[in-house]
């Protein structure tokens, strides 16, 4: 189907706000099936818009969001006379373009939603759009800029491995105003550097850096080689429409770029040797650019993504400058930040940063915990199997050193159940053995990059070898990344900066990070490890449940936000501390848990199987896909409903799965593995009270919804009554 249709252009937006018009646009998908839940689209473009607005120069807006409640990639199409506010700072949007993007991509389609893009830079694609007369030509128009079935073009236009242009233009062949490449016969290239700047060899040579008004002049007569990135927060549209209007612009100065579009349809990264070549660097963007260390050493101008679609050529003068002052210690060793303080104001503050690198370690973490722990629950009901009620201790006996009967790595036996325990509990227990060192190494690379790797996974090792936990693999990754970014920003002389990232990065941070843990850090929290664990040993009672509580509601509050990420990230960073002991405090934390975030999208299914008349049509289909969901413990299955019903839906949530993780503590149910749902319970200890405790959850939320929307039902029925006017007399 092609992305836009006449039911989707609206020629008269009239004088709507911006939330209004996005909502009309919408109603559109609506209209032709390609959107299932209208609220749940328009609150993802929402909370798009939220982050930065998507207003751009020239009256242009391109609202967009990737969103569970679009089938398929989509665009609407909207024009006002008049103008809607959007944010850019020239003035109202008279051309609206709505971008629908399905939750998990499509990458076929996505391919065509950056040529839009970049079509909005050209002029006269734009003016076409603002004197189209029918839906038909509208279509038309963007059509014959957007061919769903040209993958070759689709790819072309967002590859960074061919130059934006093949040289500076000359005088017969200037750039059309359009943006289009110059003809191939006035595309030659033209010398990196002109004769007339090179130094005469009976000139002395300089000592003095080349003043302001020389680099500009130098910069005016010499074509550079730049390359770039460009992303933004979603990467539909402002991605591509930055680099179009880098590219555009080097173009129009003469220069060259290649730019990395980081964005929803994929990313070709640049080659070295396409880097190395460059003069300078441009990054644009408002995510944080992928595997920046590639461009170290290269004078860097570091911007927001619309600061280069509304002022690309001052960018590529800029740029320009600092290549002609060449990779002095002023330029290579540092990057030139131009952010405006409007874009400065919307970073994230310390708190969401940290939040951010301790989550993206835990998120590195998991796949080794689900490898170690499942293996190791495998073993040790193959054990049980094999011999009985002591399985599970003598398994552990085995290993892969010695040449005694234990070693199975000699006296491994395909026929025997107890060799193929013995062989899942070693290969387990080696994952479990990574889980410190990965999640301190990860949080390390979220706030360094890759100079962090080193010193977080060898000082993570070090507090494993301390028994520090993950306390001690946090405070480590946290450590090794500061130090490492620290010794990253050193100015160097440019004879060292080779041998920066290799050896003295790696050695220098290590050295210290892993100093400070042994001979300071290390024993205090060693000690403060040694008695949270005894803590959770002796909770018992009261103690028990309050904890099942306060974890339950976490993890019914926000339903898989951040809330609900700390509960999880508290419980699978606990199994490294729990180890291989299946009776450990900890493992009654997991499974608490997993439990509590499987109640909310499975009581909303159930809620809309008995009571389907109080939930809408979009709620129902919800709610049949949230059955499998919740089963599988995938919280988010309930943000359909939230979304919808947010005080209702979190009330009856937070109770429900409060009840279930306070159910499962007392319980004493365990779980090794840190995922899986209904689909690992022959892993899960007790796991009939477990599945008792989630029921019992899912129906008190179930309960509560129902009882909650009926009587809201019930309250604007009356109020609708009240509203009526009253009948007049019959007359006698």
């Amino acid at each position: 189907m092609p992305l836009i249709n006449d039911e989707q252009v609206l020629l008269d937006l009239g004088d709507a706000d911006r939330s209004a018009a996005t909502r009309r646009l919408a109603e559109c998908l609506v209209a032709t099936g390609r959107c299932t839940d209208l609220d749940l689209f328009v609150a993802d473009v929402e909370e798009r818009e939220a982050k930065t607005a998507t207003g751009l120069p020239g009256g242009i807006a391109i609202p967009h969001a990737r969103s569970a409640a679009i089938t398929e990639p989509s665009l609407v199409f909207g024009r006002t006379t008049d103008g809607i506010p959007w944010g850019a700072k020239d003035g109202p949007a008279r051309l609206v373009f709505l971008i629908a993007a399905p939750a998990d991509g499509g990458d076929a389609h996505m391919k065509v939603l950056p040529q839009l893009a970049r079509a909005l830079m050209k002029e006269d694609f734009r003016q076409a759009l603002l004197n189209a007369a029918t839906p038909a030509e509208v279509v038309a128009i963007v059509e014959e800029q957007v061919h769903l079935d040209d993958d070759a073009s689709a790819t072309a236009a967002t590859s960074p491995t061919a130059p934006a242009s093949a040289g500076p233009s000359t005088a017969a062949g200037s750039p059309t105003t359009d943006g289009a490449d110059t003809p191939a016969e006035a595309a030659a290239p033209v010398p990196a550097s002109s004769p007339s700047t090179e130094p005469s060899p009976t000139d002395p040579p300089s000592t003095e850096p080349p003043s302001a008004e020389a680099r500009s002049a130098e910069s005016a007569d010499r074509t550079f080689r730049f390359v770039g990135v460009t992303s933004c927060p979603t990467g539909i549209a402002h991605t591509y429409m930055a680099a179009e209007s880098l590219e555009n612009a080097a173009r129009a100065a003469g220069h060259e770029i290649i730019v990395e579009t980081q964005g929803s349809a994929g990313s070709t990264p640049l080659t070295a040797a396409q880097i190395a070549a460059a003069d300078a660097v441009i990054f644009a963007h408002d995510v944080e650019v992928k595997e920046r260390a590639r461009f170290a050493g290269k004078p860097t101008l570091d911007v927001g993504v619309k600061k280069a679609i509304s002022e690309g050529p001052q960018l590529i003068s800029r740029a320009a400058e600092l290549a002609a002052a060449g990779p002095t210690e002023a330029t290579a060793s540092a990057i030139i930040d131009e952010r405006t303080e409007d874009e400065a104001t919307e970073r994230l503050g310390f708190g969401t940063k940290l939040r951010q690198w301790l989550m993206t370690g835990v998120s590195y973490m998991i796949p080794f915990v689900a490898a170690g722990g499942i293996l190791i629950a495998v073993s040790f009901m193959l054990a049980q199997i094999a011999l009985g009620e002591s399985g599970a201790i003598e398994i552990v006996k085995y290993g892969l050193v010695g040449d005694d009967q234990y070693n199975i790595a000699q006296n491994f036996d395909l026929t025997s159940l107890t060799s193929w325990a013995a062989l899942a509990y070693v290969i387990g227990a080696a994952s479990f053995g990574f889980l410190v060192p990965i999640l301190s190494g990860y949080i390390a690379f979220a706030i360094a990059d890759r100079p962090g790797l080193v010193p977080g996974i060898v000082a993570g090792s070090v507090a494993v070898t301390m028994n520090a936990g993950f306390l001690g693999g946090i405070v480590t990754g946290l450590l090794a990344g500061f130090v490492a970014k620290w010794i990253s920003s050193w100015k160097v002389h440019k004879g060292v900066r080779g041998v920066m990232p290799v050896v003295v990065i790696p050695l220098l941070s290590t050295l210290v990070t892993a100093g400070l843990f042994i001979t300071v850090l290390g024993r205090p929290i060693v000690a403060l490890m040694d008695g949270l664990n005894a803590g959770l040993g002796s909770l018992t009672g009261g103690g028990v449940l309050i904890l099942g509580l306060i974890l339950g509601a976490m993890m019914g509050f926000d339903l898989g936000g951040p809330v609900n990420k700390v509960a999880y990230g508290f419980a699978t960073a606990g199994l490294s501390a729990a180890g291989t002991a299946m009776d450990a405090p900890q493992l009654k934390i997991m499974a608490a848990v997993m439990a509590a975030g499987m109640v909310a999208p499975l009581a909303l299914a159930l809620a809309t199987t008995v009571a389907p008349k109080l939930f809408s049509v979009p709620e129902r289909e919800n709610g049949k896909a949230a059955w499998l969901l919740g089963a599988s413990f995938i919280s988010e299955g309930a943000i359909p409903f939230a979304a919808a019903d947010p005080i209702r839906i979190i009330i009856a949530s937070t109770i429900g799965s409060s009840a279930t993780g306070a159910l499962v503590m007392f319980f004493g149910s365990t779980l090794l593995a840190p995922h899986g749902g209904i689909w690992v319970l022959p892993l899960i200890g007790q796991p009939l009270l477990f599945v008792l405790a989630l029921a019992v959850g899912v129906a008190i939320t179930a309960a509560l919804v129902v009882l909650l929307k009926a009587l809201a039902a019930r309250r604007r029925a009356e109020k609708a009554a009240d509203s009526l006017p009253e009948a007049a007399p019959v007359a006698a």
